[in-house]
């Protein structure tokens, strides 16, 4: 897959071409983007990701704490495993908002995408003040020669809905929920940065995750079973996502033991796949009262791994 981001390809194949934010890229998106793939097979076309980044109510509505499932980086990854052929990223601005229906149809979907087949939702709308719609664009097809096909108002409803719940789902903590409507375990990706080492202390080194999208949708606090692919292998641990109470701390911190590994991993970019969580944190009695805890975590965790569907 070939990605275009902020810099629009002038493609020298025809299109299809679908448009939309796909945050989380789930089991709804998916449907969308391999009915896309398979409308390319045939026909000797390209398919065709039309994304925006930042977010538009990002831009738009100034005041508007989003919070998206996916990194730009972990939505890329995504649709490469699906088989699409070009992600492009519209970076939008207020500018760009502004752009007419007709130039954005025109000048990106035909003369730089070189769109013959468009699939987007009856619902769809674009252009200035978002005054388009499907309507215009099957309008503007007879003109500059593309098709449009509309996914289904219970498709597009059965994504909306998805997304909705898997938010939810993330923010109380319910992993196994979000990874069923995900169709794959959700992820965190971030750097690991140097902690106070206490972890070493009682048996339990972390390494601490740092995510530097802080758009990124973190789940509830709490501790959580966890596989992170690692330099060809895959490691199994748990996670804590909160303050750490028991020796005091103070700021929310992500700080992931792994199982059976003494690596050094500072400043290694990891991607850790949640599976399940255990509980939520709680500050202890005692620092021997959390490491029995913990030892009481990793057998936890160890039978949820064994056993995971997303593994």
């Amino acid at each position: 897959m070939k990605i275009f981001n902020s810099e629009l390809p002038s493609l020298s194949n025809e299109s299809v071409i679908t448009i939309g934010t796909f945050d989380g890229v789930h089991i709804g998106h998916q449907k969308i983007i391999k009915e896309l793939i398979g409308k390319t097979e045939t026909n000797n076309m390209k398919s065709v990701v039309l994304t925006f980044f930042p977010h538009p109510r990002m831009v738009l509505q100034t005041d508007a704490n989003i919070k998206l499932i996916n990194t730009l980086d972990e939505k890329s990854q995504i649709l490469e495993k699906l088989g699409l052929d070009y992600l492009v990223i519209e970076k939008f601005t207020e500018q760009f908002s502004r752009i007419t229906a007709l130039e954005f149809v025109r000048d990106l979907l035909v003369n730089k995408l070189n769109a013959k087949q468009i699939i987007i939702g009856y619902n769809h709308r674009f252009g200035r003040n978002r005054a388009a719609n499907i309507n215009d664009l099957s309008d503007f097809g007879e003109t500059f020669g593309f098709k449009v096909h509309q996914i289904s108002a219970q498709d597009i409803d059965e994504v909306a809905i998805s997304s909705t719940k898997i938010r939810i789902a993330l923010s109380n903590g319910n992993i196994e929920k979000a990874n069923s409507y995900l169709g794959y375990n959700f992820m965190l990706t971030g750097v690991v940065a140097k902690g106070r080492g206490l972890g070493r202390t009682i048996g339990f080194p972390t390494a601490n995750l740092f995510i530097e999208e802080s758009y990124k949708l973190i789940p509830e606090e709490g501790v959580y079973a966890i596989s992170c692919n690692y330099n060809e292998r895959t490691l199994y641990g748990m996670m804590n996502i909160g303050v750490n109470p028991t020796v005091n701390g103070k700021h929310q911190s992500i700080e992931i033991h792994f199982f059976d590994f003494n690596e050094d991993l500072y400043g290694e970019k990891i991607q850790i796949d949640m599976h399940k969580r255990l509980r939520d944190e709680k500050k202890f009695e005692s620092v021997d009262a959390l490491k029995n805890q913990l030892v009481k975590d990793k057998l936890k965790a160890l039978e949820i791994l064994e056993h995971d569907e997303f593994k």
